[in-house]
């Protein structure tokens, strides 16, 4: 019998009397693989090269029942089906890893729920001595496979063949019309129908949070609070406890997975004076603003302030905010009050002028106030004096929402206004160059344009104005005195302009009869074209010079490459791909601009209030990489239809348009974040024009707009006290109103390490991660971006192993509570579309761009999708729920008798196992075999509870995502995996 030999102590070598266990684990296969052949890459969105539809003849069709709502697109990444390595020592039956360390002492005890596992390096230390080489990824997490590496202006009727010069266009006055009778449809949102304004509120307090086993302590380390825990991972063992010698089979049941919760979270932001760490960004949670602002506002990736630099540098993390000043809230929380001070406008302190908050303290009887981040001592307003209480509080704080709210609105006085509030306006400029008729994209983009306009807002401050292009420029005349809309060719594309200053950009209720009209006859007038090129840049600046003198959306339709006129664009990817050796040394300049005119152009739109978006609609190479500049920098977003399909993208395509007009959304906004003294803003990050040092300006900013605020100390904190955050967002709504969106957050500082890693937050700080990355991919090799990630992760690690779990046994991974999830993330952020060479350079280039503006929900599930088994659907009788459980992102959860479906946000794969049931498959998609897969699929409903049930399944996707998910189907050895 062997002889018992104490935890954590080396196997004895296998003899005759010990000899070696050799029967395979449970769940131990023939082939680990099999499953996994054809899916290690598997691609979202990268399907087979679709057949051109038939040339449309008439615009997309109206759609008779209610769409779903969608919300902005997100870039495709490879799924993450990845087999795992055969172990080279299989341990016996019944042998269990240990799970956990006790804080108690170094020994094996249970921590409750198992999060990660790694493959340990038995007898041998974790990590190397000092001055050695840095670690490796494979030191802090499981082991992964390894990854690959004004000239004529001519005009003609629209309906008519003739050309006619046209005559010099005097301005013509106002039209006055009656907007036609139309019942729009019912826009969705992500928690349903709210009340307009969109704004945050209030909700009941959280439930207590249980606590875990604690960690270890450093020499002199005070008592960690209540809730601090960790999480350690150790290595299979034998049947005895010792380690097993050589490689090791890691217990899948360990590896740290994500849990969603399956009921709603009462968040109250401040408990007992203090305030309350946030809920995971991926739950669903309900806020309650009690001083501190909404998580959905503004969340912080620690909600403990390190008191000094060196902490801050010695725990690895990031300091820093992820701004989202107009997010949706939940429909149970409180909309956002609004305050009105007047002429003069809100209180502010006049050195900082930071905005008035709960967390400015009143003295002398209420006639001063202390600023809460400068520290200045000013002089309440006469008109604003109120007598303190006895716990030295106003008597009328809880009666003004911007002395006990986190978030307030205040109405703008004057002197906030440089000009009068600029109008609604919707300018739409459609690619009709050969291709873009030929694939079905500009009746697409038509037929989604006459949908939408019954959805822009009413009144007369809305105004909208259309025009077309290939080799030239075709403005639109809709003056309602018309009978028709007259043609306005623009031939030149070097040195454009507008050929009418007015009747081009109208109120939409003097034109709408026109617009119509134009629209349905766009597709059939240019149905027989046969220019390829596209003055994509001479366009977008001709109409930004239409729109000059009011600010807007300009919202771009483009299919195909510019290669004509201003900023015409050359095939840079076909180039690369020519010239290998000089492709592989500098790979990363391809997804930098290649004009500068693009960018100057960009600029100046931001400085005259012109938000722009492209929808891009195309089968080949655009060079998205030169494109996305003006939309990044004015505040817009791309979005990005490839390979365009005219069976499927237009319902996608329709429904981003109506959520892009319809989202709650600002217009000519500045933003500035202030912080208390000891920490000041380093940069910011996002989408937007920034001129000068301490403000963004944002031509245009929605609710699905993040910016990332990064920090950096300048004094020392005192330990104890709290340190303030504040973003004040100056904008106009879509009604004309001039608001100043004010958020504020105070967080506590602390000089203890380990309080960094307890209240540090997983969701915005990995948002950090996809950030920086998608900063960095184009001004650096991608090695060098993938080693900087995998080492963000690692020094995290690193850190909170030297200092916070000395005790432990070396043979241990040990991980913080709060970013336990951290290796899986970053190790699924190294393996997505952006670091990785075998994607098309488009590809990469939208994955970057999507990043630059990502929301802190959408974050994590970009790169680490959600998976549910759909062929058991009718199982699920009694759930309440319609999303089946979700299934952890591995081989050993697929079998060929199944059908699964795999979400990111944006599109959905269905995967469809070889030895599925042709009754299954008749009842989901209509046909009897794998063999009769589609390579194009719309989903539809069939008259069965099986059908039902999945139409169901996606809506409430959809919903959740607030997208229009594209499905694809797939089998095993698809060519498009």
């Amino acid at each position: 019998m062997a002889s018992y030999l104490p935890p954590g102590a080396p196997r004895p070598a296998s003899n005759a009397n010990n000899p070696p266990s050799s029967q395979p684990p449970p769940n131990f296969r023939a082939n680990p693989n099999s499953l996994a052949d054809n899916l290690h890459n598997l691609n979202f969105n990268s399907a087979a090269p679709r057949a051109p539809s038939p040339l449309p003849g008439t615009p997309f069709p109206r759609q008779a029942t209610q769409p779903v709502s969608p919300f902005p697109p997100t870039f495709s990444h490879p799924a993450p089906f990845a087999s795992r390595p055969s172990p080279s020592v299989v341990p016996p039956p019944g042998a269990r890893p240990p799970p956990f360390v006790s804080s108690a002492s170094a020994g094996l005890a249970s921590n409750g729920q198992p999060v990660f596992a790694s493959g340990a390096l038995p007898g041998g230390q974790w990590f190397p001595p000092p001055g050695s080489a840095p670690p490796t990824m494979a030191m802090a997490m499981a082991r992964a496979p390894p990854q690959p590496q004004p000239p004529n202006t001519t005009s003609r009727p629209l309906m008519g063949s003739s050309l006619i010069r046209a005559p010099p266009v005097q301005p013509a006055s106002p039209f006055a019309a009656a907007p036609q009778a139309r019942q729009p449809p019912t826009t969705g949102y992500p928690y349903g129908q709210p009340t307009w304004p969109l704004q945050p509120g209030q909700g009941a307090p959280p439930p207590p949070i249980t606590g875990s086993p604690q960690p270890p302590r450093m020499f002199g380390m005070p008592p960690p609070l209540p809730n601090q825990s960790m999480t350690s991972v150790s290595p299979a063992v034998g049947q005895i406890g010792a380690p097993v010698a050589g490689a090791s089979k890691i217990d899948p049941n360990q590896i740290p997975r994500p849990i969603p919760g399956s009921s709603v979270i009462l968040h109250e932001t401040r408990q007992g004076n203090q305030a309350n760490p946030p809920p995971p960004a991926t739950s669903d949670y309900i806020v309650r603003d009690t001083g501190n602002c909404s998580p959905r506002y503004m969340r912080c990736t620690i909600n403990q302030i390190p008191c000094t630099d060196d902490l801050l540098t010695t725990s690895g993390m990031q300091l820093a905010l992820m701004v989202q000043p107009l997010a949706i809230p939940h429909p149970s929380e409180e909309t956002v009050q609004v305050v009105d001070f007047g002429e003069s406008g809100p209180v502010r302190c006049s050195r900082c002028k930071g905005y008035i908050n709960p967390f400015m303290k009143f003295i002398d009887q209420g006639r001063r106030f202390i600023c809460n981040f400068c520290g200045f001592t000013d002089e309440t307003p006469r008109e604003y004096h109120c007598n303190l209480g006895p716990d030295g509080r106003r008597r009328d704080a809880d009666e003004r929402p911007e002395l006990c709210r986190g978030t307030v609105e205040f109405v703008a006085s004057r002197e906030y206004m440089v000009r009068d509030p600029m109008p609604a306006v919707y300018f739409f400029l459609i690619d009709v160059s050969m291709n873009a008729i030929q694939i079905g994209a500009t009746a697409a983009a038509c037929g989604a344009i006459n949908q939408v306009i019954a959805d822009l807002p009413e009144g007369p401050r809305t105004m909208v104005g259309i025009a077309t292009f290939d080799s030239t420029i075709h403005f639109y005349n809709l003056k309602r005195a018309l009978q028709q809309p007259l043609m306005l060719v623009v031939p030149d594309v070097q040195d454009v302009y507008t050929p009418l200053q007015t009747d081009v950009v109208v109120q939409l209720s003097e034109c709408r009869q026109h617009l119509e009209l134009l629209l349905e006859s766009i597709p059939t007038m240019f149905l027989e074209n046969r220019t390829a090129e596209s003055a994509f840049g001479a366009a977008t600046k001709a109409a930004f010079m239409a729109m000059k003198g009011t600010g807007g959306r300009l919202l771009v339709f483009q299919s195909v490459l510019p290669s004509i006129g201003i900023g015409a664009l050359s095939a840079r990817e076909a180039e690369g791909r020519t010239h290998l050796s000089a492709g592989e040394k500098e790979a990363h300049k391809l997804l930098q601009s290649a004009d500068e005119t693009l960018k100057a152009m960009a600029i100046e739109f931001a400085e005259y209030q012109v938000c722009v978006d492209v929808f891009i609609t195309t089968q080949t190479y655009v060079d998205i990489a030169s494109i996305a500049v003006i939309p990044r920098t004015t505040g817009g977003q791309v979005y990005y239809y490839y390979p365009f399909s005219a069976v499927s993208d237009p319902a996608k395509l329709y429904n981003d348009l109506r959520w892009n007009v319809t989202r709650p959304q600002g217009f000519e906004a500045v933003m500035r974040v202030r912080c208390s003294q000891g920490i000041q803003v380093l940069e910011y990050d996002g989408n937007f024009c920034k001129r000068m040092p301490t403000d963004v300006d944002l031509p245009g900013i929605d609710c699905d707009k993040t910016i990332m605020v990064t920090l950096k100390h300048d004094d020392k904190l005192k330990d104890g006290s709290e340190c303030a955050f504040q973003c004040a967002l100056l904008y106009t709504t879509v009604n004309g109103q001039r608001r100043i969106r004010v958020t504020t957050l105070s967080l506590p500082c602390t000089s203890i390490l380990s309080n960094l890693f307890r209240s540090a937050d997983l969701d915005t700080q990995f948002a950090c991660f996809l950030k920086q990355a998608a900063s960095e991919i184009p001004s650096r090799p991608l090695l060098l971006v993938k080693d900087r990630m995998t080492n963000l992760c690692i020094n995290i690690l690193l850190s909170y192993r030297k200092f916070c779990a000395t005790v432990t046994s070396s043979g241990q991974l040990i991980l913080p509570e709060a970013l336990k999830l951290l290796p899986l993330y970053t190790l699924a952020l190294i393996k997505s579309k952006g670091l990785r060479t075998d994607g098309r350079i488009d590809e990469r280039s939208f994955w970057i761009n999507y990043l630059s503006s990502i929301s802190t929900p959408l974050a994590i599930p970009f790169v680490h999708p959600r998976m549910v088994a759909i062929h058991d659907l009718n199982s699920k009788e009694g759930d309440q729920s319609l999303i089946p459980p979700v299934i952890s992102l591995s081989t050993e959860h697929v079998n060929d008798g199944g059908i699964y479906l795999l979400e990111n946000g944006e599109d959905c794969l269905i995967y469809i196992g070889n030895s599925v049931d042709s009754d299954i498959l008749r009842q989901l998609f209509c046909i009897s075999s794998v063999d009769e897969i589609p390579a194009q699929f719309v989903l539809q409903q069939y008259d069965n509870p099986l059908s039902k049930k999945l139409n169901d399944l996606v809506n409430e996707i959809r919903r959740q995502r607030c997208s229009y998910l594209r499905l694809k189907l797939c089998k095993k050895g698809d060519p498009s995996v």
